[in-house]
């Protein structure tokens, strides 16, 4: 099977929407489009080879617009990185693998954006998600969000985290998981004056705003994903903990020898190991992407009807290829997100005018508050008892 690589997002400017059907610039009208859209019957011109389950079902593709609601930020919204930050450069695998500082670098930065990120909770697009789950008009969520929200809001509802999670560590030597909350307790022994500094930060609200102006003010840049970026800091002086398992029983090299752990008087990973890393269980821009995260994702689409694309631009193409294998199927595509959206001309090019939605529709408003009046919307349209039978069925044929 051909890898999968998380690659650099396109950063560049994305055209205006071209909202459809044309009332839907309004909530009222974006709610009965999209009502249409979830509840109309199976397309017949579907190709349909794997589908299984109820006739309605949905798969849910969201993005980091989804959770700006519970305090995150975004990449292109108008506080978002991509917008306000135009220096920003995530860091690669390749990068965290081989550099002692880049690493000191990515973990000072996580250790302080942690905290805020750990706090922030579901919102009301996730709980509602879950509520479309629970009728039985969605089936499943991929998401390329890593702050585990989904699973939180609706832990029944199968959902696939395309990139991975921030909520635990693995071991780039023997594979062995480590809880997050466990390695940020490590980190703050291990660098007192750095937590003694995000002590303070956290007392004054500084990275609490979403507001880029305050950011600023403060001194720092906030980004997705828990990454706080402070300016003229001393990354070097950054350190982080040693794998325990690793630590405890050095593992075999390639070449047969046994690998080196080594650490200082306090228990930070020494430069002079050859293993024993801990790497965050997400995936980095420029590393391959599970073979079976990416089967279990085209599972998903080859098993729903319809695809509604929540929160995301598509810039990364791990995402967009999703979008795009549904509308090879001839599955209808919807979109709500704020802001332009790659490729999403092409997406509904075919629509023939007139369609009230139920073919494809693109909403530019908030998901916060358009969902959980679209729940609304459907339970009213009838669909809200009957389906619910379709969708414990549903979950449980994929659970």
């Amino acid at each position: 099977m051909q890898k999968s690589f998380m690659r650099i997002p396109y950063t560049g400017p994305l055209p205006p929407p071209r909202i459809i059907p044309r009332n839907a610039a309004t909530p009222e009208n974006a709610i009965a489009a999209l009502t249409s859209f979830l509840t109309a019957s199976r397309p017949h011109g579907l190709v349909d080879p794997a589908s299984r389950g109820s006739k309605r079902q949905t798969v849910i593709l969201s993005g980091a617009g989804i959770s700006v609601a519970s305090g995150l930020a975004d990449y292109r919204g108008t506080a978002g990185t991509y917008t306000q930050n135009k220096t920003y450069r995530p860091i690669y695998f390749h990068e965290f693998v081989a550099s002692h500082e880049a690493r000191k670098r990515y973990w000072a930065r996580s250790f302080l954006g942690w905290t805020t990120l750990n706090r922030a909770r579901p919102n009301a697009a996730h709980h509602a998600v879950k509520d479309l789950g629970r009728m039985g008009i969605v089936r499943s969520v991929i998401t390329q969000n890593v702050d585990s929200f989904h699973n939180a809001a609706h832990p029944s509802l199968p959902t696939l985290e395309l990139h991975g999670f921030l909520r635990s560590l693995v071991c780039l030597s023997c594979g062995n998981h480590l809880a997050r909350s466990a390695f940020q307790e490590s980190l703050a022994t291990l660098n007192p004056a750095w937590a003694a500094f995000l002590a303070e930060a956290l007392a004054s609200g500084a990275l609490e705003t979403e507001n880029p102006a305050e950011r600023h003010a403060k001194g720092m840049k906030t980004n997705p994903d828990g990454d706080v970026d402070l300016p003229d800091a001393p990354y070097s002086t950054f350190r982080y903990p040693a794998c325990p398992r690793c630590l405890s029983e050095p593992p075999v090299a390639a070449d047969g020898s046994r690998a080196r752990v080594e650490v200082d008087a306090d228990g930070a990973w020494a430069a002079s190991s050859t293993a024993g890393v801990l790497k965050p269980a997400v995936v980095m821009f420029g590393e391959s992407i599970a073979a079976s995260v990416k089967t279990a994702a085209e599972e998903a689409i080859d098993s729903s009807a319809r695809m509604l694309v929540i929160g995301s631009s598509l810039a990364t193409y791990s995402a967009w290829r999703l979008v795009r294998r549904a509308k090879e199927r001839g599955m209808p595509i919807g979109i709500l997100n704020l802001g332009g959206v790659r490729g999403e001309e092409d997406l509904f090019r075919d629509l023939e005018e007139g369609q009230g939605g139920e073919m494809g529709v693109r909403v530019e408003l908030p998901a916060n508050e358009i969902l959980p009046a679209l729940v609304r919307s459907v339970e009213e349209a009838g669909f809200g008892e009957d389906a619910s039978t379709e969708g414990r069925k549903a979950a449980a044929s994929t659970g």
